[in-house]
């Protein structure tokens, strides 16, 4: 049995999910495969040649023994949900992904082994992709309380370009717009996934509980500029109308990207002013990832922005036209680059 599943890209909405925004993202084709088959005990066995390492544990015992247990969560969830395992299995694990750069490697496993788990159970599920991505989440976000959205798990799962809306419940889109090339660029720059989201999420979260107890009727998604600021500091107002920036730039991507035939330039502008955004406000990008940006649009990229959570990891740009322009300019600035497009979601190879 082998199953695989996309990393993705967010297209807009970046650091918005996790306070309940909705956001655009497209799975783009670099996949993680999960390949393995039944053994005759309860041993579970997992391969991963990419890092140089082998865990092994018994379904007997799937207590968390480490931060982020997610081999054992994946099952526990599995159980919860109705599935029972007699046997154990035998795995591997490969990645086209950038490891821990902002393109969702770890979700894209984590899909990859909750479809690969409802294959080998006892009596096999046909989880639809939304409940995969669905039981994906839990595992990954809600077992060890982790501050993400849910975006990267739904987006591996269904695969192409999707809207996503988590409030007030979940709600999604297949956009079937044809958007053509991007060129990925993995700066090679580790970072501190859980602080950076920590940091720009636990701020915003204080602002937007100030706001609804001076603000009768306060609502995130709706909001003007008639909201009384005045008992904020400069931090704090800075961060909040970045906020609705790039709330109402979504908002006005949404409507090119419902078109069959968008206006690629404007695409590619509304990308570049929700980076800024990011850079200037939230401030999670480097100075090596706004030299890749900026390489790859002297050579004609249409716009692009620093992807997942930032201070480090991986950009993108938009290149219906010459991506090997840009692909190259991003490796002569020091990145690695990788061409994609929009792929479908996880599947049985």
């Amino acid at each position: 049995m082998e199953i695989s599943t996309p990393g993705r890209i967010c297209l807009f909405g970046e650091h918005q999910d996790y306070l309940g925004l909705p956001v655009i993202s497209m799975a783009i084709s670099l996949r993680a495969r999960i390949a393995g088959k039944k053994r005759t005990n309860k041993e579970i066995i997992i391969h991963k040649p990419g890092i140089n390492e082998t865990e092994m544990f018994s379904l007997d015992n799937l207590a968390y023994s480490r931060p982020r247990d997610y081999f054992k969560s994946g099952i526990n969830v599995c159980q919860g949900a109705g599935l029972i395992f007699s046997n154990g299995f035998a795995c591997e694990v490969t990645s086209e992904i950038p490891f821990q750069a902002g393109t969702s490697s770890s979700s894209a496993i984590m899909v990859s082994w909750i479809h690969f788990l409802s294959q080998m159970a006892d009596k096999p599920s046909d989880w639809n992709r939304q409940k995969i991505g669905k039981l994906a989440y839990k595992a990954e976000v809600k077992e060890f309380n982790e501050p993400g959205g849910m975006m990267d798990q739904y987006s591996a799962a269904i695969g192409n370009l999707i809207y996503l809306e988590s409030e007030p419940e979940i709600l999604i889109r297949s956009l079937n717009t044809k958007l053509g090339t991007f060129v990925l660029g993995d700066s090679r720059e580790p970072k501190d996934t859980m602080g950076i989201l920590q940091r720009c999420r636990d701020a915003r979260l204080n602002i937007i509980e100030k706001l609804e107890k001076q603000n009768t009727g306060f609502d995130l998604h709706s909001c003007g500029n008639d909201v009384d600021l005045s008992y904020l500091n400069e931090e704090e107002k800075s961060l909040f109308q970045g906020t609705i920036k790039n709330r109402d730039l979504f908002k006005q991507a949404l409507v090119e990207l419902e078109k069959d035939e968008p206006d690629h330039e404007l695409v590619g502008q509304l990308l570049s002013e929700h980076h800024t955004v990011l850079k200037d406000v939230l401030q999670v990008s480097t100075p090596k990832i706004e030299a890749m940006l900026a390489a790859a649009m002297e050579v004609g990229a249409l716009g692009g922005k620093i992807n997942g959570s930032g201070g480090g990891g991986c950009m993108f740009v938009y290149c219906p036209e010459n991506p090997q322009a840009a692909a190259d300019a991003i490796e002569e600035a020091g990145g690695k680059s990788y061409i994609i497009e929009a792929d479908e979601g996880t599947r049985i190879d």
